[in-house]
């Protein structure tokens, strides 16, 4: 201990002795001269206030200035609260975690697998933490060159590439100033010609969706084809450099000039300082002598680009990163659940279609009404909402069916349908079955709008959306009204309603022969005819009056 100190210390001591001293001589002479004028009693009272007092002032002096935690009671504990992750990378994790939920749905064995190991190679990434750095463009533009000069230029260790040229080259750097090591990759050149040129490209697209940075790379000004991916990819959140490469080509005004365009040009994705120069494999100068010497690469002023930003950025660059691609798996896997359940809600519509158009043509109504088929639209209704997770009873299983059953009317759309039908019939029937054909043939193809638009009500958690049933229906209608389902669901009716009406009609010997029936060669109705008939459909009180 410096002498200076330890005197301080010597008299600091000797100064609070001393006031110790004063203080126990001044409260015993005052307990004395009490005692001596109002007897002992008091004097001990006297000493005892003083005494607290002096201990209170030492409590107060501890418990506010806190030089010891005195404070031994613990603070009540507050009910606990689900907390919101704020962090990127936890939220990552908690986005992760929801897609094992979400896989247990999917029954597809092969897809689920495929899901699941992406899921683990995305945590893998969030455990390790490498920076991913993807260098991208057309195959002319020099990409090989460039990571070629900054594995020489850049001091550290370099690994061994992993993978293949077609797949993507990936080198692993270790960069003085960084913490984590960099994983940089060559990947594929875009825009070239032929099949095994677009998968190629694709493998490049794939590959650039996956980085922390983006080296985009160019060798002139940008084309329209090369700027619409660097559009995409940044407004995925790409975080992107734009390197012009090859600018030992062009004279310093051409050089000057195509930078300023380049930076006109991506302004609105890239920032002006993003947008670099360089010479990565400058080409060969021979020397009036007739010697020929290689330049060195000029790409310094991109190596410090890319220090800066990834020093600076790095980490949110990575949190990034993995919160998009753990978004995008969870797209991929609530995308997958939606295919399975509109699969499993089609073969439901398809079975009760059929249904409905069995309890009509067995018993003909006076006119074609889904308010007859309420009883089995409702359990069509259950049934599809069953998949979509959502548990409805048979009275709100009813009111939904009768519900869009009014709609349908409402719209002219049973009218349209019956004259659809009819047209495209062109009545090869019997006469004795034409009603009810036609009415069980409605019946089905009105089910199928029906539970068509269903599916959407499920799909929005029971919600018709802005437009409201009307608007859903519509559409529906307009998806089942195409020619290719037209013509497949006369053939299908030919089989499940009118060849079962022909057979009853002839175990009841009833002679109305009717001509043989070609289904695929049953003609549709022409343009012109249906756009009459959607004239037609717009007044829709007339479905009592003509049927």
């Amino acid at each position: 201990m410096p002498l200076s100190r330890l005197l301080i210390l010597v008299v600091s001591l000797i100064f609070l002795l001393g006031l110790l001293i004063w203080l126990i001589t001044s409260i015993s002479g005052l307990y004395t001269q009490v005692a001596w004028i109002a007897g002992p009693f008091l004097a001990n009272l006297l000493l005892f206030l003083i005494m607290g007092l002096i201990g209170l002032g030492i409590y107060a002096f501890f418990y506010y200035l806190k030089p010891f935690k005195l404070r031994t009671t613990k603070p009540k504990k507050r009910s606990a609260k689900p907390k919101i992750p704020i962090e990127k990378a936890a939220a990552a994790e908690v986005s992760l975690n929801a897609i094992h939920q979400q896989l247990n749905q999917i029954q597809d064995r092969v897809a689920k697998q495929a899901l699941l190991d992406r899921s683990e190679e995305i945590k893998t990434a969030l455990s390790r933490g490498d920076l991913q750095v993807v260098v991208f463009g057309t195959g002319s533009a020099g990409k090989t060159s460039l990571v070629n000069s900054l594995i020489g230029r850049i001091v550290g260790k370099v690994s061994a590439p992993m993978g293949t040229t077609a797949a993507g080259e990936t080198y692993q750097l270790k960069l003085q100033g960084l913490s984590r090591n960099i994983q940089i990759t060559d990947t594929p050149g875009i825009l070239e010609a032929g099949e095994i040129g677009s998968q190629r490209a694709e493998i490049a697209r794939s590959l650039a969706t996956e980085a922390d940075l983006l080296l985009f790379v160019v060798d002139n000004d940008l084309r329209e084809s090369e700027y619409q991916p660097l559009k995409v990819l940044a407004e995925i959140g790409k975080r992107s450099l734009l390197v012009f490469n090859k600018t030992d080509l062009y004279p310093e005004s051409d050089k000057t000039l195509i930078l300023n365009r380049l930076k006109q040009r991506v302004s609105s994705v890239i920032s002006p300082e993003d947008i670099i120069g360089i010479a990565a494999a400058p080409q060969v100068i021979t020397l009036p002598t007739g010697e020929k010497i290689q330049p060195d690469a000029e790409i310094l002023p991109l190596i410090d680009r890319i220090v800066a930003v990834l020093r600076r950025e790095g980490e949110d660059l990575i949190a990034d990163n993995i919160l998009l691609q753990s978004q995008r798996l969870g797209d991929s896997a609530r995308q997958l659940i939606e295919n399975q359940r509109r699969k499993e809600a089609e073969k439901i519509i398809n079975r009760y279609q059929w249904i409905s158009a069995g309890v009509v043509a067995a018993t003909p109504l006076p006119g074609v009404d889904l308010l007859a088929t309420a009883a089995v639209n409702a359990q069509m209704v259950i049934e599809i909402g069953k998949i979509y997770g959502c548990e409805i009873n048979a009275d709100r299983g009813k009111e939904l069916a009768i519900s869009l059953a009014k709609t349908l009317g409402s719209l002219g759309i049973v009218k349209g349908v019956i004259q659809l039908i009819t047209t495209a019939l062109h009545l090869h029937i019997g006469t004795l079955i034409v009603g009810k054909a036609i009415q069980g043939m409605t019946t089905a193809y009105l089910t199928r709008i029906a539970g068509k638009s269903f599916i959407e009500y499920f799909r929005q958690d029971q919600d018709w959306g802005d437009g409201g049933i009307t608007e859903v229906v519509q559409q529906q209608f307009q998806l089942v009204r195409k020619e290719e389902f037209v013509k497949q669901f006369i053939k299908d009716a030919m089989i499940r309603v009118i060849e079962p009406l022909k057979s009853q009609l002839s175990s009841n010997e009833i002679v109305d022969e009717p001509e043989d029936l070609e289904p695929l060669e049953i003609p549709l109705p022409s343009p012109s005819v249906l756009q009459t008939q959607e004239n037609d459909w717009d007044t829709p009180n007339s479905l009592e009056k003509d049927w």
